[in-house]
């Protein structure tokens, strides 16, 4: 690990908006299960201001996790590590911005994380509440993927990749 080693696992999208919530409900469950001391879980909505507030903490790993836009079935869970730049295009953006958020966030004085995305493809994307049965399962591969692969990125940070995992 880098400097100090914390880890920030960041549920952002719009429950409010059918599978857009899919990363606050990860976190929600995430919450409940074991982690390690140095990784913080929490549920940033489209709230991108206070999620650059808690990146001045000092992370070394932002993981991502929301409904993201890939050509893939209804529910197909994607663990990659994108460009900053392009994490607009990749998760849809539902009033949040995460490209706009890491430049707040370094614009204050954080340094930047390595960013990874633990995305969903959505199957119902409008303004209704609840998740769709897809990505409902969806929730519950996630919530055992997250902590095995945080604990694999511990033991061989300098050799893993999304793909490798």
């Amino acid at each position: 690990m880098s400097q100090n080693g914390r880890t920030l696992v960041a549920g952002v999208g719009n429950v409010f908006f059918g599978d857009d919530g899919f990363g606050a409900e990860v976190v929600r469950r995430l919450a409940k299960v074991p982690l390690p001391p140095d990784v913080e879980v929490a549920d940033f909505g489209i709230r991108g201001a206070h999620l650059a507030d808690e990146l001045l903490g000092g992370y070394d790993t932002l993981v991502l996790v929301d409904a993201v836009g890939r050509d893939a079935p209804s529910g197909t869970v994607f663990v990659i590590e994108p460009d900053p730049h392009d994490l607009a295009r990749e998760l849809g953006a539902q009033g949040f911005d995460p490209a706009s958020v890491l430049e707040l966030a370094r614009t204050l004085g954080s340094a930047l994380p390595r960013v990874l995305l633990v995305g969903c493809v959505p199957a119902v994307l409008e303004e209704r509440p609840g998740l769709s049965p897809a990505v409902e399962q969806a929730v519950e591969e996630a919530v055992r993927l997250i902590p095995r692969f945080l604990e694999h990125t511990r033991r061989e940070e300098d050799t893993w990749s999304p793909a490798s995992f």
